[in-house]
């Protein structure tokens, strides 16, 4: 597969203004799906109620500019992110270091990790490109930052052997710009996983392909930047969670890019 041949599930641009066109079927089914997941989200506990609702706007951005693919990709992600945040929820909980009350995600954390794949997915749409092969691993590398970190944050708080990213001196788990091997280990396994999925979603017929690294590359790489800002910026005081998070997962996004373009 090359990137300058290569065009993956085009969404229909008729006209010669390139005007485009409304799928109504994709549109029903990207409504629907996203309405019943992100009630059902809520009625589980996994999301508050602006956790829903935010849920419910990203993922119809994703499906509509972008494609159904891209969204299972999100929802993908999404599974995982609350089996690992519930996993050992009990041992989170007595050392407070859960999200919200019990594991439960908010507005926050949906914008942290779904506002740079939606803002991918309106680009690629507004560009015409949003059945092209460059804004779709553009996405699946925003969604592996997203996926790598998550592994690192959930998994990594559960060892006791934490040390500042910059300073390498021993910090408490949990602690902003805190890495351990432990997971520094499932961070990278985050990485090869949504990419792996994802590029089985994105492109089926090329499911061994070089490209594949650089979704990979560019989730650990934007992993590495979240604990890098943790440490200096948002324990300064200058951020927060949520603008780490966004910072992080366009480093990686952008990096994905500059490789794809060289």
């Amino acid at each position: 597969m090359t990137i300058d041949n290569h065009s993956h599930e085009r969404i229909i641009i008729g006209g010669s203004n390139h005007q485009r066109m409304i799928d109504w079927v994709n549109l029903t089914l990207v409504v629907a799906l996203c309405s019943v997941l992100s009630f059902l989200s809520y009625r589980l506990g996994l999301l508050t109620a602006s956790g829903g609702v935010a849920a419910l706007v990203v993922g119809m951005l994703i499906g509509v500019m972008g494609s159904v693919s891209w969204l299972l990709i999100l929802i993908a992600f999404t599974i995982l992110g609350f089996l690992v945040t519930r996993y050992k929820l009990q041992i989170k909980m007595s050392r407070g270091l859960q999200e919200g009350r019990k594991g439960e995600r908010t507005y926050r954390n949906v914008l942290a990790n779904g506002l740079v794949p939606a803002l991918v997915a309106v680009i690629a749409w507004a560009m015409g490109a949003h059945g092209e092969m460059i804004p779709a691993v553009v996405y699946l590398s925003a969604i592996s930052v997203a996926a790598s970190d998550t592994m690192a944050s959930e998994m990594g708080i559960l060892s006791p052997k934490t040390r500042l990213i910059t300073t390498f001196e021993k910090v408490s788990p949990g602690t902003d710009g805190g890495v351990s091997a432990y997971g520094t280990g499932w961070s990278i396994l985050g990485a090869i996983g949504a990419s792996a999925l994802g590029w089985a979603f994105l492109f089926p017929e090329h499911l061994i392909d070089i490209w594949i690294l650089v979704p990979i590359l560019a989730g650990v790489l934007g992993c590495n930047v979240d604990s890098l800002l943790g440490a200096t910026l948002e324990r300064g005081g200058y951020i927060g969670k949520l603008g780490t998070n966004i910072l992080s997962m366009a480093a990686g996004t952008l990096v994905a890019l500059g490789l794809l373009l060289s």
